[in-house]
């Protein structure tokens, strides 16, 4: 599948393409991407159902790398944010030839009990008939999501002229166990990668680092002080200073 993609840069550094999470599109990176494009070419893609790259029947995680690595045309480093973390992990571990680095965001190869169908549904229930401006949809989202943080993530979503979204609800609920799990695959990446998280996050705990180094046994580990889950968005400055350090080395 052809995704969208938005580039940023074009320096003489491999280039870096970075896979979103759930809910999530490369807008999302915006601001991180133009900030990395100084030295590389940044590419950004809308993962399936997502943004506006095509609709499918399936989220698994091997079709998704399949997707991802339809952006690798030359040797390339890789950034994964939760969802997009896991799909980058499987193209790792199945098609590193075009992989240079690996930086995988916040989320490791296990399976997870971080359901997030209550948020599926509070977007569904969502009446977009309602909606005029985003402030309208925020007042409604507002009724089952408390945190601003999460609504304005979620909203950005949203297309306030089309009263549509631009994710596949059903699809992604239907798929939740397959986003939740992590295939059984085998073999290694034995390119650097960087596990980053945030300190305030329980997705990596320790207890993940045996399963971990066994598929990634060059992996290094790093945490950002002061940020949970979307520790992008949390420490934008803190993660994109990391994410360098460790492509740069």
């Amino acid at each position: 599948m052809q995704l969208t993609e938005t580039t940023h840069g074009g320096g003489d550094g491999p280039p870096l393409v970075i896979a979103h999470g759930l809910f999530g599109s490369a807008r999302n990176w915006g601001a991180i991407a133009k900030r990395l494009s100084d030295t590389r070419r940044v590419i950004s893609v809308d993962t399936r159902k997502h943004g506006d790259s095509p609709r499918a029947e399936t989220q698994s995680y091997p079709d998704m790398a399949g997707d991802i690595g339809g952006a690798l045309t030359e040797p390339s480093d890789l950034l994964g944010h939760s969802m997009g973390g896991k799909a980058a992990m499987v193209l790792a571990l199945t098609q590193p030839a075009h992989l240079r680095k690996l930086v995988i965001a916040d989320i490791a190869p296990v399976a997870y009990s971080h359901t997030q169908a209550h948020l599926i549904a509070a977007m569904r229930n969502i009446d977009l008939n309602r909606v005029e401006t985003r402030g309208d949809a925020d007042r409604q989202l507002a009724a089952e999501v408390a945190e601003p943080g999460v609504r304005a993530f979620l909203l950005q979503s949203l297309d306030v002229k089309a009263r549509t979204w631009r994710i596949n609800l059903d699809v992604l609920d239907r798929e939740m166990d397959k986003i939740l799990g992590f295939p059984d695959i085998g073999g290694q990446f034995e390119g650097p990668t960087l596990f980053l998280t945030g300190a305030e996050s329980d997705y990596v705990e320790r207890a993940h680092r045996d399963r971990i180094r066994a598929l990634f046994p060059n992996a290094r580990f790093a945490s950002l002080p002061g940020a949970g889950h979307w520790l992008h968005a949390d420490k934008p400055r803190e993660f994109e200073a990391a994410v360098r350090v460790f492509l740069d080395s």
